[in-house]
């Protein structure tokens, strides 16, 4: 078993990775300056730790009296969805599917406004985004099983050989950046709870279920593209912060491992691993593991970094799997390229070798729908 390690000389920084693995210095860095901040106790690093723009993303911060909004950033509540489908693997027809998966496009067409006020979500102005992917590293996806690794623990989960599941990834949409500039105080201090700190909180609680419901609807409108029904597995949010007592728990790009299953994907051209969290080590890494494969390269540099010719794009279209990636927005189809990321494998394999988790499943992308929106073209239409 690994064991941890501290960064520089700072015993409260635990990174949980490996001499393979890649951390840019600027993350450990910023690592370090996030143990340094008020009512900082300790903080953990997972193996997808990469730059954010307050702070490190892949982290976990645990503070007492001091609540820092700004470590879990404007999209509070984004997080992993995971549901098993009625429908087989079989039953797909790919291209078809593929082409249907383009409904997700666009506003919800259902009543946003019942809906939340059903679940006692006041969302204000943002009650339309409800059921939307949004932009960046977002997306909804259809999977198959590739591989199971533990036959038990997948027949706990309902996971079987020749099914389907969808894995949405979203969050607050604009509801939690909004949340974030009422209580940001424009510093790194942070803000006691007894001075504006359970205010932060209450409001970042109601965008963190909407984030929940706002995957739970993509996931609905996914199905009924499909024309099928399913179950929800798991829902794992990644940005949040989790209060008990006066302590307060910030999760930046990082899971609770509080969860009977956890899925970690990598990049759209990659397979999801279905973990397993084990409790025995999880306390030293503030029950938390890692969210994903994590960014090697920033969007900036996407753009000298993959070819762009109209061919080399279509390939971007596919996956190493033989599946499909809708993505109609050039611009974003070069950021998110698989080139990107981390490799998921390395990043689950440090997890492992902590003692973090065991893995249950492996699954492959069949559909991978981020938008169906031509970005360039909508700005030409709006300049034209």
């Amino acid at each position: 078993m690994g064991n941890p390690i501290s960064a520089g000389a700072n015993r409260r920084v635990r990174l949980f990775t490996s001499p393979q693995s890649w951390i840019e210095g600027a993350a450990i860095r910023q690592l370090e300056q996030l143990a340094d901040r008020k009512g900082i106790e300790a903080v953990s690093g997972m193996p997808d730790l990469h730059p954010g723009m307050n702070g490190p993303v892949g982290c976990a911060a645990l503070s007492r009296g001091i609540v820092h909004p700004d470590v879990v950033g404007t999209d509070i509540g984004c997080g992993m969805q995971f549901w098993s489908l009625d429908l087989k693997e079989h039953r797909l027809k790919l291209d078809k599917a593929a082409d249907r998966m383009l409904a997700l496009e666009g506003p919800w067409d259902g009543d946003s406004n019942s809906l939340l006020d059903e679940h006692g979500i006041d969302a204000g102005l943002f009650a339309p985004s409800l059921g939307t992917i949004g932009g960046g590293n977002h997306f909804c996806e259809v999977q198959a099983v590739a591989e199971i690794l533990n036959e038990d623990a997948a027949m706990r989960a309902r996971i079987t050989k020749g099914g389907l599941y969808i894995l949405v990834h979203s969050g607050s949409r604009g509801l939690g950046a909004y949340t974030l500039s009422r209580h940001h105080p424009g510093h790194a201090h942070g803000i006691a709870l007894n001075e504006g700190g359970l205010a932060y909180l209450n409001e970042h609680d109601i965008a963190l279920r909407f984030a929940a419901l706002n995957r739970r609807v993509i996931a609905e409108r996914a199905m009924e593209a499909l024309r099928t029904e399913g179950t929800e597995i798991v829902d794992a949010p990644h940005n949040f912060a989790e209060r008990k007592g006066d302590s307060i728990l910030h999760r930046k790009g990082a899971a609770s491992s509080n969860c009977p299953l956890l899925p970690i994907p990598g990049s759209r051209g990659a397979v999801t691993y279905l973990v397993e969290p084990l409790a025995a080590q999880a306390e030293g890494a503030l029950f938390s593991l890692a969210h994903g494969a994590g960014r090697k390269h920033d969007r900036a540099s996407m753009e000298k970094r993959v070819r762009t010719q109209a061919g080399d794009l279509d390939k971007l279209t596919r996956n190493a799997f033989g599946g499909r990636v809708i993505c109609m927005d050039r611009k974003l189809l070069v950021e998110e390229a698989p080139e990107a990321y981390k490799d998921i494998r390395r990043v689950v394999a440090d997890l492992e070798a902590h003692g973090l988790c065991r893995t249950v499943a492996i699954m492959r992308p069949l559909i991978t729908f981020k938008t169906a929106r031509d970005a360039s073209r909508s700005s030409e239409r709006r300049h034209s």
